[in-house]
């Protein structure tokens, strides 16, 4: 338990050290909401779906979270490559705690991230219910819990970053565009509704925009219990596949 404090820890100490870091990860987030929010606004209005800054914004603080989780897996390469792993696995704790160390750590810097792309949205216009914000806060930590034991699973299978392109254009920017992140599932053709359906990513949206603006498509119940058995099936699978690196 002791392993698993430290690991968190230490994760969390090397993400504040980096502010570059943080402030350049709101660059991302930021654009979409100011070159989207503001130039498709009027359109969204005027189509009747009400303040499109309200709908996009928990699509960009999942997008937040995402990229930040899975960069906090992949980061599993970087420690390999110049030997910081290898230090690590060699202490006397057994790899599980190692790995949900690691985990839990990229976790909390990934719900930072999004509570600090929330705090964004609120400058430029975003007004949520106030209501249900420790739940928006539990799903963006459930979120980042799920994306960063995906990120690890992936790391612990890649010997370099030769893969990381890859993963970028096949799977990190797929989950965020058919997430309904940018425009809502209840419009959207039936074939992309069922590829929506598929992708993890669109109950945390869904049950972030539950939480913030009271609107949902799935429905939060569906939300919960999705993201709740994907993330226990992930973290088992990112610490069958850590337990298994070799360096």
């Amino acid at each position: 338990m002791q392993a698993i404090y430290i690991l968190w820890l230490r994760q969390i100490k090397r993400y504040l050290r980096s502010r570059s870091r943080i402030v350049g990860s709101l660059g991302q987030p930021a654009l979409f909401l100011v070159a989207l929010g503001f130039g498709f606004g009027p359109i969204f209005q005027k189509a009747g779906g009400g303040n499109y800054i309200d709908f996009l914004s928990p699509g960009v603080i999942a997008q937040g979270i995402l990229f930040t989780a899975i960069f906090s897996g992949i980061e599993l390469i970087w420690d390999r490559q110049f030997g910081f792993l290898k230090e690590t696995l060699v202490a006397p704790v057994s790899r599980f705690e190692i790995m949900i160390g690691r985990t839990l750590g990229g976790a909390t810097i990934s719900t930072m991230q999004g509570i600090i792309v929330l705090i964004l949205t609120l400058l430029l216009g975003f007004r949520p219910s106030l209501i249900y914000i420790p739940l928006a806060i539990f799903i963006m930590f459930l979120t980042a819990l799920l994306f960063t034991s995906l990120g690890t699973a992936i790391a612990s299978m890649l010997e370099d970053f030769q893969g990381f392109q890859l993963i970028m254009n096949f799977l990190v920017m797929p989950l965020f565009f058919l997430s309904g992140s940018l425009f809502p599932l209840s419009a959207a053709p039936e074939f992309l509704k069922i590829i929506s359906a598929a992708d993890p990513l669109s109950y945390c949206v869904d049950g972030l925009r539950f939480a913030l603006i009271g609107v949902s498509h799935f429905g939060i119940i569906t939300d919960l219990g999705v993201m709740g058995i994907l993330t226990f099936i992930i973290l088992v699978f990112g610490a069958y596949m850590f337990s298994k690196i070799q360096i």
